[in-house]
């Protein structure tokens, strides 16, 4: 029999009648139409959720609120989860709209793909799974048949299969966004979320995800990244929401609208850097969580966020399993060391004008969960692999490249300034993406890496140069095993080199 995991959690929508189809319509923005399908499955016979009616009351009634049309279902039967899911195609269809699906209930993975389950459904072996269940698949295929100009797929079910007892596996597989699609889960790929239980009002997960889409400003990036974190400090590392996602513009729940991504004028960016790296100094030495859940919640997508991420999970250490994925890809969970005393490395440099190649040659000296120096101290960085101190200079805070984790679509932001040999100062800010999961020839053979792609510009006092690259990060390890970096100043390319990992020697561990 194959192995098959599960991923379950509360309810999250009104249980009333078993398999009830409701629709109702809001007033919608001018511009966009949206449509949420809800499905909340808690009345199976004999495994029945605890905690389903409030959160389903308090679901449907925010998203009615927040200008969506509702199709819900409740407690359903298999056929009326596919009939529903063509509905909303058909809706939706050539309207450029956006399209939601929010599950609560009993769910299964098979051979890395998440199915929903009916309240009709008893699957007790593999084969029954894709008969019984429906396949979240399904409705982001619906969704792309629709033409949708934006996606949001939520899915609150993460505990362990009740169906197939000792044949299961935890949690959810995790999966990739496809283009115009924003993936939330209620928790980490291969680990499983709580319940709660009856007096507490609402569910852990949804409890959050309704504070955070009351507020004024809800942009979607910072309503999952707020969610996660609260969860996260509420279940004391104990469960961890994840998201994937791969949209190229902002949705904003509370106004509906879908925008481009503003970029802030050099007197905003200034400003919000100078602001966010004083607030960063004041705890960056910190060994209390606290100070690490404040920063994030002030700044979920902040120039220094993924440093505070990376230091959240080195005081206060993740209760989670590390999962694989269908690629055969296990991270390097963020927070633990990525260099150790000992550790050798050889990189070789090619300016790509002149072809001129150098090597070299690095060894980490000094080592602990802040510092790392190589080759006695000329190069000083911190445990993500961010440059502190090198030749051109000393960097406030750091120059990052590695993030604390990363998926494909992941996307990000940093900056730092630094003070050159000569006095000069200069602040440096860059966006990130990952864009690919591909292979890259880097020590010695092909390398399965995250393509990273990055643009972004330096300003000292009288001049300022445009910076873009590319660069290939080791899951395994968290380590940069390329970087192709291109600087220009005005229209003037002034540098183009590469930079290979080629030799790796690790320190015994």
């Amino acid at each position: 029999m194959k192995r098959i995991s599960a991923f379950l959690k509360l309810c999250r929508l009104p249980a009333l009648l078993g398999g009830l189809l409701t629709m109702a319509v809001a007033a919608q923005a001018p511009v966009d139409l949206r449509m949420a399908l809800v499905i909340g499955n808690a009345e199976y016979p004999s495994n029945p959720l605890v905690n389903p009616a409030n959160d389903a009351k308090a679901m449907g009634a925010s998203l009615r609120r927040l200008g969506f049309s509702v199709v819900e279902l409740r407690d359903a039967q298999k056929h009326q989860m596919v009939a529903a899911i063509e509905k909303m195609r058909e809706a939706l269809k050539g309207k450029n709209g956006i399209g939601m699906l929010y599950y609560a209930g009993h769910g299964l993975q098979l051979d890395w793909r998440n199915y929903m389950v009916p309240v009709d459904s008893k699957p007790t072996q593999a084969s029954e799974v894709v008969a019984q269940s429906v396949d979240v698949g399904s409705v982001i295929d619906a969704f792309k048949s629709a033409g949708n100009r934006v996606n949001i797929v939520v899915l609150d079910a993460c505990r362990d299969n009740p169906f197939v007892g000792g044949v299961a596996a935890k949690g959810l597989a995790p999966m990739d966004a496809t283009s115009g699609t924003f993936l939330a889960y209620a928790t980490a790929p291969g680990n499983v979320a709580e319940d709660g239980d009856a007096a507490g009002g609402n569910g852990l997960y949804t409890r959050y995800l309704l504070q955070e889409l009351s507020k004024p400003v809800a942009r979607i990036e910072d309503v999952f990244k707020r969610v996660r974190l609260n969860v996260r400090q509420q279940s004391q590392g104990r469960q961890i929401p994840w998201e994937s996602t791969s949209l190229e513009e902002d949705f904003f729940f509370n106004d509906g609208r879908v925008v481009q991504p503003v970029k802030p004028s050099e007197a905003e960016l200034v400003s919000t850097f100078a602001a966010e790296k004083l607030d960063w100094a004041k705890i960056s030495a910190s060994r209390n969580a606290a100070d690490f859940y404040g920063f994030l919640d002030k700044y979920p997508n902040g120039f220094m966020s993924e440093q505070a991420q990376f230091k959240l999970d080195q005081v206060q250490r993740s209760l989670l399993t590390a999962a694989t994925d269908k690629n055969g890809i296990k991270p390097l969970p963020s927070g633990q060391r990525r260099f150790q005393v000992g550790d050798e490395f050889v990189f070789e440099y090619t300016n790509e004008f002149s072809k001129e190649r150098r090597r070299l040659p690095a060894r980490v000296t000094y080592a602990d969960d802040d510092r790392v120096e190589m080759n006695g101290g000329s190069v000083i960085m911190d445990q993500m692999g961010g440059v502190r101190k090198n030749r051109f200079g000393t960097k406030d805070p750091v120059v990052m490249l590695a993030p604390a984790d990363i998926a494909l679509g992941k996307s990000w932001r940093t900056a730092f300034t630094n003070v050159r040999p000569d006095g000069v100062s200069e602040d440096t800010f860059f966006e990130s993406k990952v864009v690919a999961l591909e292979e890259v020839a880097a020590l010695g053979r092909m390398v399965k890496a995250y393509k990273v792609q990055r643009r972004g510009q330096a300003r000292a006092l009288n001049s300022s140069s445009t910076l873009e690259g590319t660069y290939w990060v080791d899951p395994s390890t968290m380590r940069v095993v390329r970087n192709d970096l291109l600087i220009r100043s005005g229209n003037r390319i002034v540098e183009y080199d590469s930079t290979v990992l080629v030799e790796a020697r690790a320190a015994a561990r």
